[in-house]
């Protein structure tokens, strides 16, 4: 599935739009990954949906199975828990900046790979059963790294220490050489007295000759052959031996050839690790996926999502969806759900008509989130889905001016617009909020009209349509496929609560000076708002009535926005009656009798 840089940013896939945090989006709500390499990995998926609908429902089933068995899936967790960053890692590896701290890491990290293979192979899902065989136990590279490389290495590969004991016999001898020298030295001289039956034979040392023998001229007689003169003094004479020669090389360069030892030493282990890039790669791969499953499991479970049924169809039925990641901010329980309908034939685009606050961006949102989930493998927050895969979610959703780029509010809005409409396709799911509102009303109404018609007449797209245009609601039954949706409101005198409840029909009305006053506008201005919106709702009757007395028929296969035809004197009374009428002043059962009254007379004219 295609995402462009606008639906990312709308839907707040991994980044909130204004604290630019993790906390908030889809991935917050959906990442409960074990491993940094699964945290990666997630937010690749969520990212680039999938479009195969087997890849989509192996997915699926793999979570469904994990869901089921609980103790498994806790297991697997738990081990996934204590897995290093393999990927990383292994990067370090080839780029030649690894230490040894690091090979310990992925050797403790390769230990755990036996364990979850062995909880693998008690799963059954076909996904499950080729993640399993992907990953390799490597036990050949655990093995040499622990044999190699010391438990507790330093930071630095070039001091020492690194190479563990028993490893390589000329590393042992150089160490045994740096804290037994003493004791070799002993033992020869022990060696050499009881071979010679010199009694006074010593080994001395100094800065000039190093390691000698030293021999009084009384035992001259007994020096064997193999002895090499090296000094002679007044009362003795000092000599060497290949083997003095060879344990004096060991001791004094012991310490700066150990080091230089072991670190030619990690290389050779680090490239026969580098060797088996692809090995470890694919290990990798297939650890981080099955750490995201277990987290779409996680997550399914404690949430109470559903397994949607996904397949080529154009439906996209939810029933008592719900947002994933709004009603994490709630409490429990105080998200209203709602249901979705939307196809390609009667129902391909909804109307959706109510006041600000009142949950219709919140609405448009989810069900683009729930069908991307379902496109990812994931469950949703719903009671039952069915979705009909989408090649492409485009959101139009908000907007501000873009300075840089010297683009005004309603430019940038028309931009976006005009990538949609010339990219969406019958297959893609559009949500669009508040089109043409940037600009003044009739314009943005007229844009608003025009490009629901486009829409549905031209591309045929499933489409979530929200406006504070009320005259858009005469589409439905005149622009195929368009449904008109609100959302309920309940009015108690002059308070009104939002139920956050989609139903069918077009709203009554924005409820605008309602929204003012829950947010705290002063009563003054709020009493001056009434005071004014009457006056333009009145002016606004008298000039459509002017407008309808002058106006043509309407041209053959085109609507007319405002299409009221006065017959006769019947209905000029009901429209002087309805100018008359105070609606500010009365309560929704008064509305309902007025309403029954003109009806009435309208039919028995």
């Amino acid at each position: 599935m295609v995402l462009d840089m606008s639906t990312r940013r709308n839907l707040e896939l991994s980044e909130t739009m204004r604290e630019k945090s993790k906390k908030g989006t889809l991935l917050w709500a959906l990442d409960k990954t074990m491993t940094s390499m699964g945290g990666r990995t997630i937010r690749r998926w969520i990212e680039q949906p999938l479009l195969n609908i087997s890849d989509i429902n192996d997915r699926l089933e793999a979570v469904n199975e994990l869901k089921d068995k609980f103790m498994i899936r806790v297991e697997i967790r738990e081990l996934l828990r204590r897995v290093y960053d393999i990927e990383r890692l292994m990067g370090k590896v080839i780029l030649g900046n690894v230490n040894c701290r690091d090979l310990v890491s992925l050797k403790n990290s390769m230990g755990q790979i036996p364990y979850i293979k062995e909880l693998l192979n008690n799963l059954s899902t076909s996904l499950i059963v080729r993640k399993n065989n992907e990953i390799d136990s490597l036990n050949d590279v655990y093995e040499l790294i622990d044999k190699s490389i010391a438990d507790e290495p330093p930071v630095s590969v070039k001091e020492g220490g690194i190479i563990k004991t028993g490893y390589n016999e000329e590393v042992d001898r150089y160490r045994n050489a740096t804290t037994e020298g003493k004791t070799w030295i002993a033992a020869l001289e022990t060696s050499e007295r009881e071979k010679t039956g010199i009694k006074n034979l010593k080994v001395g040392f100094n800065k000039v000759f190093g390691y000698y023998i030293e021999i009084t001229k009384s035992y001259f007689s007994l020096v064997p052959e193999t002895y090499i003169r090296k000094q002679t003094l007044a009362n003795c004479e000092r000599f060497i031996t290949p083997e003095l020669k060879e344990i004096e090389d060991t001791i004094l360069g012991a310490e700066e050839k150990v080091v230089d030892l072991e670190y030619k030493l990690f290389i050779e282990i680090k490239d026969k690790i580098a060797f088996e890039i692809e090995r470890i790669k694919r290990t990798a791969n297939g650890i981080a996926e099955m750490d995201v499953l277990c987290s779409f499991a996680e997550v399914a479970d404690r949430d109470s999502y559903c397994m949607p049924v996904v397949d080529n169809g154009d439906e996209i039925q939810v029933i008592d969806g719900r947002h994933p990641v709004v009603e994490k901010m709630l409490d429990e329980g105080s998200f209203v759900p709602n249901d979705v309908n939307l196809d390609m034939s009667d129902n391909r685009l909804a109307i959706i008509t109510g006041p600000n606050m009142a949950g219709k961006s919140t609405y448009m949102r989810q069900t683009a989130l729930i069908v991307l989930m379902a496109q990812i493998g994931s469950f949703v927050p719903a009671k039952s889905a069915k979705i009909g895969v989408v090649d492409r979610i485009f959101t139009r959703v908000g907007a501000s001016d873009d300075l840089a780029a010297g683009q005004s509010t309603f430019m940038v809005e028309m931009s976006e617009m005009a990538n949609i409409l010339l990219n969406a396709t019958n297959k893609s799911l559009l949500v669009l909020d508040e089109i043409g509102r940037g600009t003044s009303t009739f314009d943005g109404l007229s844009i608003a009209w025009s490009v629901v018609e486009y829409i549905s007449d031209k591309i045929g797209s499933r489409t979530l349509f929200a406006t504070h245009y009320h005259e858009l609601t005469e589409l439905e039954g005149k622009s195929g496929g368009v449904k008109n949706y609100c959302i309920s409101v309940m009015e108690k005198g002059e308070d009104i609560v939002f139920l956050r409840k989609i139903i069918r029909g077009g709203a009554d009305g924005s409820y605008g000076i309602e929204v003012a006053r829950l947010a705290g506008l002063p009563q003054a201005v709020l009493s001056r708002a009434k005071e004014i919106l009457k006056d333009l709702e009145d002016a606004d009757i008298n000039k459509k009535e002017t407008k309808l007395r002058k106006s043509k028929l309407p041209i053959d296969g085109q609507m007319n926005l405002f299409s009221i035809k006065p017959e006769n004197k019947g209905c000029q009374e009901v429209i002087d009656e309805l100018k008359t009428v105070d609606i500010s002043a009365l309560t929704p059962l008064d509305a309902l009798n007025v309403i029954y009254k003109l009806q009435q007379k309208l039919r028995n004219s």
